[in-house]
């Protein structure tokens, strides 16, 4: 078992970081510099290092650096591998004290030697994957611009990753939102860029149609082998996620299943490992599932002996992960190389614990999406949450580097769950902190706005980059700094030309847009409401049917005179130009995307962001009602709704702004994704929590209080432990549950709501009972 102290070794030293050292330092010139490159590292890493190096460097400095084998140069980039006894004729440097006799596997060396009048940087590997770390550690620290490059004389690095296994999950299928739409040249450069960061490792989702996406320039079967070779190339994991059949009760479904793997086996050059998910999707008993795997095995052994099965327990029920961890008691297989962590797996430190120590344990985390999901933004305004939706540029450094700490101490490494290009800096943060977990986040944001953005705006689009996150950092009414962040992003726009068709780029700057523009809008349509209100409140004096429709005027604005086009107008420009450069499909009508979950964000930035759909809706059924009186009395009620009055009190549970809510969700299930996310409920009703927990102070112990729920299902509530008897229990979307609240319990003042969890395992999450609103009205 691996906890604290991890498999593999940990970081050695990093004794220089030139990202942090003082300007009057020297700096090397290899502008000039040839590259030497040991004939004892096996192929094809032995040609792939000199054609990172010499390519990567001329897309950022035009220069053409020269692979030779001859020390012909007075500067020169030495690569051979930490026991290589010669390179051309001459000795690697001796060890000096300051650098380890021997790395990890992994691992690698960087530093400067002055020899005679030759300068000579040597980057020295552990082995194969060693050399291409370490010239991706070169590369991120290097100063390149237009004719130059230089690196900080003083460079002595020695670093060996602390996790054996580091990749991310690219599923070429129409589900993804951007990568349906990649060449193959295409994902050969972003793996490249992946590995340079540290990822050993890439998984595809194969077996997809070959006209299940509009957006395939490759016909799929084929992109499937190709990623292999790109593998291959590159000396990284190949890994498959192929779910077994759905039921494998039915007849033939085992062998069909078995023999469509086998056909993928065979074709494939490389192949690492096949993950297949116990649940999502699946709905397989390990009786049935794990006589497949033990077959799939055989068959995998066959075509790629190293390979090894993986399987995880998503879904899984009390009686299926007893059944699983029996069977693992019991026979000890072989044919299982590891367990997966997902999503709605069994707790990891329970499965870590449970898990025999013959087997690894891999972690699949969701770095990708913000709703429904295993990391849920974390109290994220609903604003953002009902327009960039669950796959929006997401960028959360801070969040990620508790998240990585607090879980992957139970694993042996990650090959994280992503659906698109969006969480690219998500996916650079988890393989930098699993080369090194004690690496500052902001050093490594540092290295991936200097790799891809440039030396000169580095520093400004890092803090660019936390500032994204910021903004998603609570009420958006009340934060300051959505619209410093646009500031500095259109600064950086503007004074970044060359940065214009760089995707990465394009993104962040679309983010910057999108959220100040949802903020002007939520300011705006909040304010409509309130005039709405307030005309409502005359109703006794100029007519129920006058106030509703003087109501409905006001509320109209929103798309009459419509705030800040400029910045809903910009970002439309980005979601072309993404588009154009990666196949961004940020829309389903305009770019074909999926489905509206799928990063449709452009869909949804005029979603009204106030209750005015549900108060047309709700107009129309006051007007409906027989009686003025009735009608007066229903518009008293929707004015009032979310403002009970003096002495009473309101939450709406999931807003980043609820007074007394004291919980959060653990998994994000907490959104109504209706008719597309186009829904007419209430903006309260459309998210919820299963189980929230609620305090309040200095109430008045004298007084009488009702507590009002609304919500869907069940509502098992208990006040300080209490479980009240309700009065009025309506089981349906805003519909209600009354619960008078005995004085005797709130003597001191203080009151704690919390929600029993009614056994509803049985059923789909979109049918358990969940709570929107709580109120706790003074009688």
């Amino acid at each position: 078992m691996k906890t604290i102290t991890k498999f593999w070794a940990v970081t050695i030293a990093l004794i220089a970081l030139i990202s942090c050292v003082n300007e009057d330092q020297e700096k090397l010139d290899l502008s000039k510099a040839n590259i030497l490159i040991s004939p004892q590292i096996k192929s094809p890493i032995q040609q792939t290092a000199g054609e990172v190096l010499v390519e990567e460097i001329e897309k950022r400095t035009a220069l053409h650096l020269r692979v030779s084998d001859k020390w012909e140069s007075n500067t020169t980039i030495a690569i051979a591998l930490e026991n290589d006894n010669e390179l051309f004729g001459k000795t690697p440097p001796s060890k000096s004290n300051s650098i380890p006799e021997d790395l990890k596997a992994e691992g690698y060396h960087i530093f400067h030697e002055r020899d005679g009048n030759q300068n000579i940087i040597w980057i020295l590997g552990s082995d194969t994957r060693g050399i291409l770390f370490g010239v991706g550690k070169l590369l991120r620290l290097a100063n390149m611009k237009d004719g130059e490059i230089t690196i900080n004389s003083a460079i002595n690095i020695s670093e060996a990753p602390e996790y054996p296994l580091r990749g991310h999950q690219f599923g070429y299928r129409n589900t993804a939102n951007s990568w349906d739409a990649w060449t193959v040249e295409q994902f050969d450069q972003h793996f490249r860029e992946q590995v340079l960061f540290g990822a050993n490792s890439f998984e595809n989702i194969p077996f997809q149609k070959v006209n299940s996406s509009p957006h395939f320039k490759v016909n799929p079967q084929l992109m499937e082998v190709e990623l292999s070779k790109i593998c291959e190339k590159y000396d990284a994991e190949y890994w498959v996620w192929t779910p077994a059949p759905h039921d494998l009760t039915i007849e033939n479904a085992h062998q069909e299943g078995l023999d469509e793997q086998e056909a993928f086996y065979a074709k494939c050059p490389r192949l690492d490992g096949v993950f297949v998910p116990g649940g999502d999707p699946g709905e397989n008993h390990p009786a049935q599932l794990i006589p497949y795997l033990n077959d799939l095995s055989a068959i995998l052994k066959k075509y790629h002996p190293e390979a090894g099965i993986w399987v995880s327990l998503q879904g899984f029920n009390k009686e299926k992960v007893d059944y699983f961890f029996d069977y693992l008691e019991q026979h000890n297989p072989d044919w299982l190389k590891g367990l997966v962590y997902g999503p709605s797996s069994p707790p990891i430190a329970l499965e870590r614990k449970l898990l025999p120590k013959k087997y690894l344990h891999r972690f699949y985390p969701d770095i990708t999406h913000t709703v429904r999901c295993q990391y849920p933004v974390d109290n994220w305004d609903q604003a953002f949450a009902l327009t960039l939706g669950r796959e929006p540029c997401n960028p959360q450094p801070l969040m990620y580097t508790d998240l990585f700490v607090r879980d992957s101490q139970f694993t042996d490494g990650f090959i994280t769950y992503s659906d698109g290009t969006h969480d690219d800096v998500n996916k650079v943060l988890w393989s930098q902190l699993g080369v090194n977990p004690q690496k500052d986040p902001k050093e490594i944001i540092m290295e991936y706005s200097r790799f891809f953005f440039g030396e000169e705006v580095a520093e400004e689009a890092t803090e660019g980059i936390f500032a994204l996150e910021k903004n998603w950092d609570g009420p958006i009414i009340s934060n300051d700094a959505i619209k410093k962040t646009l500031e500095l992003w259109k600064r950086l726009e503007v004074d970044n030309p060359q940065l214009a068709e760089n995707w990465r780029w394009q993104q962040l700057v679309m983010r910057a847009y999108y959220d100040a523009y949802i903020k002007d809008r939520l300011v705006f349509e909040k304010g409509l409401e309130a005039e709405a209100y307030k005309i409502l409140a005359q109703a006794e004096t100029i007519g129920a049917d006058e106030a509703m429709h003087d109501a409905l005027q006001q509320l109209k604005k929103a798309t009459i005179e419509m705030v800040s086009q400029d910045l809903k107008e910009k970002a439309f420009v980005y979601g072309e130009k993404l588009f154009q450069s990666i196949g961004a499909q940020l829309s389903v009508e305009k770019y074909q995307a999926r489905s509206a979950e799928r990063g449709a964000i452009l869909d949804f930035i005029d979603y009204p962001l106030n209750n005015r759909w549900w108060l047309e809706d709700e107009f129309e059924k006051v007007k409906e009602l027989d009686s003025e009186e009735e009608k007066l009395a229903r518009l008293d009620f929707i004015r009032t709704y979310d403002s009970p009055g003096e002495g009473s009190f309101y939450d709406n549970i999931s807003s980043a702004d609820a007074e007394h809510v004291t919980s959060k969700t653990d998994d994000a299930i907490d959104f109504l994704w209706e008719n597309d996310g186009l829904s007419r409920k209430r903006l309260s009703t459309q998210l919820f929590q299963f189980t929230p927990t609620l305090e309040y102070h200095d109430l008045d112990p004298n007084t009488n209080y009702l507590i009002r729920v609304s919500g869907f299902g069940e509502a098992l509530l208990r006040a300080n432990d209490l479980r009240l008897v309700p009065t009025k229990y309506e089981k349906g979307f805003e519909e209600f549950k009354e619960f008078p609240l005995p004085k005797d319990i709130i003597k001191d003042g203080t009151l704690k709501l919390s929600f029993d969890k009614p056994d509803e395992e049985h059923l789909n999450w979109r049918m358990q009972s969940r709570v929107t609103d709580v109120w706790l009205i003074k009688r």
